[in-house]
């Protein structure tokens, strides 16, 4: 994966984070910038953490299984992208509290980031190549530091526009990052075919 491909990445993953954050503007009555930092933060550092967790679980075994890396990432984000674009779509009311608190924002950073551990195992599958000249691993980690910087910022917009707009953008942002995600899926499966 490319320098796009990880930013496109990284937006994808982040709408889940943006929704979220999305939901905490709504409930949080008088906003300011460390309350859109802490949901930054917290959303942020967890879409970082989580796919360095996956990629470092993920690089133990892609040696026996590199004729399938192709399938397994096609899959893995498939199925990631799919269930966002189902959530965007048949989305339920959520309840919306303006605690940030660490126990109420550990428990959305987690829930927010899961997916993001899967990707990590398809850093391991499909190989970050931002920098070239750089190794594998340091070069997943400027990936998932993208990654975590790019939530951080769309968690603030989040904030913000939850705050402004209540939940108009919501189920926008988890179709758009939903469809990114399956984009690039097929994108992989393409290359491994050879019509890229």
């Amino acid at each position: 994966m490319e320098l796009i491909e990880i930013l496109l990445l990284a937006v994808g993953l982040s709408m889940d984070a943006f929704a979220v954050s999305v939901c905490k503007g709504l409930a949080i009555k008088q906003i300011n910038f460390k309350k859109a930092a802490i949901c930054g933060i917290w959303f942020g550092g967890f879409q970082a953490l989580m796919p360095m967790i996956g990629y470092l679980l993920g690089a133990g075994f892609t040696g026996y299984i590199t004729n399938i890396t192709p399938w397994i990432a096609f899959v893995l984000l498939s199925l990631i992208g799919g269930n966002m674009i189902k959530e965007a779509l048949f989305a339920n009311e959520e309840k919306t509290d303006d605690s940030l608190g660490i126990k109420t924002m550990f428990t959305m950073a987690v829930a927010t980031s899961i997916d993001a551990l899967a990707v990590g195992v398809t850093f391991a599958c499909v190989p970050v190549e931002i920098a070239p000249t750089l190794n594998g691993l340091i070069n997943t980690v400027i990936g998932v530091v993208l990654i975590g910087i790019t939530t951080f910022i769309l968690s603030c917009i989040g904030v913000k526009i939850g705050n402004i707009f209540g939940l108009k953008y919501k189920s926008k942002a988890e179709l758009a990052g939903g469809i990114i995600l399956v984009c690039l899926g097929i994108k992989i499966l393409l290359e491994y075919f050879g019509v890229f």
